[in-house]
């Protein structure tokens, strides 16, 4: 079998970003519990498919073999999520801005709320950013009534922390 010697994309080895919500810490154990549910029966099918042989023209063995290794490879990729995971403690100070805090900020006249988590849970249309974006950097260990100024290609952009929740 021949491997392709293409490099792989940008995006292709992204790194984890380990930061998350105890919510999120569940709803990635209860997706792992589904997985592990559907194992044995994807396991057993690419078995009764394999005994029909002929496996280079059994399309049927092909998929369910696929199927089996998109299984494993989910389990072993969430597995490794929940072994390095970081959870976000929920009750923390609000004198600085820290992961997992909500803060208020003005932008000329309009004020916007942000709150900070890890990668994986980011929704900016809900208002929430990562902490590794650059909005979210910029803001992290400043306090209230602090101006951050983030400087992007066409111009820089001042930010006033209003508020820490």
């Amino acid at each position: 079998m021949r491997t392709l010697d293409r490099k792989p994309g940008k995006f292709a080895q992204t790194a984890f970003d380990p930061m998350m919500t105890q919510e999120k810490f569940e709803q990635l154990k209860n997706k792992m519990e589904r997985l592990k549910k559907t194992h044995p029966q994807a396991a057993s099918e690419v078995s009764r498919l394999a005994e029909l042989g002929d496996f280079s023209e059994n399309m049927e063995y092909q998929m369910a073999k696929w199927k089996l290794r998109g299984i494993n490879y989910a389990i072993l990729n969430l597995d490794n999520q929940l072994h390095q995971a970081i959870i976000i403690p929920s009750n923390q100070q609000c004198e600085f801005v820290q992961i997992g805090h909500k803060v208020t900020i003005q932008i000329g006249d309009k004020q916007v709320a942000y709150q900070i988590l890890g990668s994986s849970e980011t929704n900016p249309q809900k208002g929430i950013i990562s902490h590794l974006s650059p909005i979210g950097m910029a803001l992290l260990g400043h306090k209230i009534g602090d101006v951050v100024e983030i400087k992007l290609v066409e111009k820089d952009i001042k930010y006033k922390i209003i508020k820490i929740e």
